[in-house]
């Protein structure tokens, strides 16, 4: 038998199961327990307000599901909602429904970045795109630039709901004002922004841009649901 050095074994860790969540929905499309984040997000999307919260067991869902959304967002939390006085009236009335809101996502920042258009009504997709690259802002001016030229094309004057200050500032100037590295990997969205300034600036259109009032209304219907 040859002597020599003998490497270490390494011993690993071993892999954690992902624990299973249930949610509780008291406010949505159909109130309810659903054990996925899938078949809750199913509920709560395109309904404005959504009143959910997930827990560690069913058994916990679905006792909260018996006592009332307010029992079980505890103040001071990080996940609770600050308390403000409610909206005068009816908010609902408040609501352009028919519109079309749109939103972006992005894991990380930079990061793998999504961005979507929906009905501002029932929550129907109107488009949406991804990309391995990109931020948030780029994602919410692509956004209400995509539904700007998608309405100029089909000759429609419908209004357009965002939540970002950020990018209602971009298109007002007609610039994307990002530091987003331009390489390989982001080249195809590069492209994209400045096709989309492009058209800001040899375009005009009727459309309304309006900000959606996320902290009377709640997250707008085109949010991935991912806070």
């Amino acid at each position: 038998m040859k002597h020599g050095y003998v490497p270490r074994q390494v011993q690993t860790k071993p892999t954690m199961a992902k624990k299973k969540k249930y949610y509780t929905v008291w406010e949505g499309n159909t109130p309810g327990v659903y054990d996925s984040w899938d078949a809750c997000k199913a509920q709560i999307q395109g309904y404005p307000n959504a009143k959910y919260k997930s827990f560690k067991s069913k058994e916990a869902a679905e006792a909260a599901y018996r006592e009332s959304f307010a029992d079980h967002i505890a103040q001071g939390s990080p996940s609770a909602p600050k308390k403000k006085a409610a909206p005068s009236g009816d908010w609902r009335k408040e609501v352009v429904w028919e519109s079309i809101s749109v939103d972006a996502a992005c894991s990380g920042n930079p990061g793998v970045m999504e961005y979507q258009g929906v009905h501002t009504a029932d929550g129907t997709q109107i488009f949406h795109k991804k990309f391995s690259l990109g931020t948030n802002n780029i994602g919410e001016f692509l956004a209400i630039v995509h539904a700007l030229a998608l309405f100029k094309q089909q000759g429609k004057d419908t209004p357009i709901y965002t939540d970002s200050k950020i990018a209602m500032g971009w298109v007002r100037k007609k610039k994307a004002n990002t530091k987003l590295v331009h390489n390989r990997k982001t080249e195809l969205l590069h492209t994209l922004i400045a096709r989309a300034e492009a058209w800001l600036r040899s375009n005009t259109y009727p459309n309304k841009i309006l900000k959606w009032d996320t902290e009377n209304w709640g997250e707008i219907p085109a949010d991935f649901g991912r806070k």
